[in-house]
């Protein structure tokens, strides 16, 4: 089943403001919230869909992309984006402020219970070919993760209690007030380490070399990132969970092809003859090689367009296209005989210009590739 549109999840407009998104997403969280609709899973979906539809939404980055391709910038081949797969304790974690201490953790009844910690994101370039991006490709990296260490113990933190929070009281014009901030002992774990092995850090990590499996789905291009969830660092507490691994993809520049969008360009340079003549032609292709035929008295400037020769959209709408610009190529230099050659057909009527209307100017043809 396909996913629902992230603006109409939240109920909002495509040109919604960053604090009309945040009120938004409050609003449907609260309507949502599992404390206030207890062993409703549907509810407990709804509440998922707004934190997923928030989380890219709010910010700019994601936004722009979620704009340009849809769900396909996270999702991916089945593996990126993360979004689908999101828990409480990632909603709480990462949006917790935004209920204003109205409500808890996931199963904190409202009282700001102790939080899952999530541990930090690790960010690793991976460089495509356009052979790549045009099929999908799987790709396997090292990284260097912070992880917990064998044999680490935890204690409850004596500060907030295992709370993960501590209670300020403030006297003001209104009268008192009471806030809740997080613990500044265990930084919101509500445990702090009790006993660790000798090779571990103050905070009971190792770093440990992982190789992470990648599948990149067609069609993804330069500067986007992908999400593979909890391959990231650890967090301190025995309950916490790992961060995520961030890929941005760069894309390879090709020895022939240059991309624009999902259609590429391929520039084909031919001779007097070839051109005069016509000739078959092998060029190159993201999925390889393909032989064309270009008919005597081809014009320099001619542009040959190979349907679905290109890139794969991200949203499944089919491929792009590849232009083939022929490009007839004078000689630079020639001998007596060449010369005395072309000085004969100077005046020949087969050598003299003469364009027919239906051939399009350069100015035509850079139009008709853009509509």
């Amino acid at each position: 089943m396909s996913k629902k549109d992230f603006y109409e999840v939240l109920g909002i407009g495509r040109n919604a403001s960053p604090e009309e998104i945040k009120k938004a997403y409050r609003k449907k969280a609260i309507q949502y919230h599992p404390d206030k609709n207890p062993d409703d899973k549907e509810a407990e979906e709804n509440f998922k869909a707004c934190a997923e539809a928030y989380e890219v939404l709010s910010d700019p980055n994601k936004k722009a992309k979620y704009d340009q391709y849809g769900h396909q910038a996270f999702d991916g081949n089945g593996g990126f984006g993360g979004h689908g797969g999101m828990n409480m304790d990632d909603i709480f974690s990462q949006f917790g402020d935004i209920f204003g201490g109205g409500f808890g953790g996931f199963g904190g009844g409202g009282g700001g219970g102790q939080r899952r910690m999530k541990g930090s994101n690790l960010r690793i370039k991976v460089k495509l070919t356009l052979e790549e991006i045009a099929n999908g490709v799987e790709k396997k990296v090292k990284v260097k993760r912070k992880v917990q260490a064998a044999g680490v113990t935890y204690k409850t933190c004596s500060t907030c209690n295992g709370q993960g929070q501590v209670m300020r009281v403030t006297n003001t014009i209104l009268g008192r007030m009471q806030t809740a901030t997080t613990c500044p002992n265990c930084g919101g774990a509500g445990q702090m380490i009790d006993s660790k092995p000798a090779n571990a850090d103050s905070q009971g990590f190792i770093t440990d070399d992982d190789t992470v499996s990648i599948k990149i789905p067609a069609g993804v291009v330069d500067g986007m990132q992908l999400k593979v969830s909890g391959k990231g660092n650890d967090a301190p507490g025995k309950n916490s969970i790992p961060g995520d691994l961030i890929v941005a993809i760069e894309e390879i520049e090709h020895e022939f092809l240059k991309r624009e969008g999902e259609n590429l360009h391929y520039d084909l340079y031919i001779s007097f003859p070839e051109a005069a003549l016509g000739i078959s032609k092998e060029i190159e292709t993201v999925s390889g090689k393909v032989r064309i035929k270009l008919e005597e008295g081809i014009q320099s400037g001619k542009i040959l367009r190979l349907k679905g020769k290109g890139i794969p959209s991200l949203n499944s709408y089919g491929n792009g296209d590849l232009l083939v610009h022929v490009n007839v190529w004078t000689p630079k230099t020639l001998n007596k005989e060449q010369k005395q050659f072309f000085e004969k057909m100077l005046t020949d009527e087969n050598f003299v210009p003469s364009p027919e209307k239906s051939d399009k100017s350069f100015f035509e043809k850079v139009k008709d590739m853009f509509s």
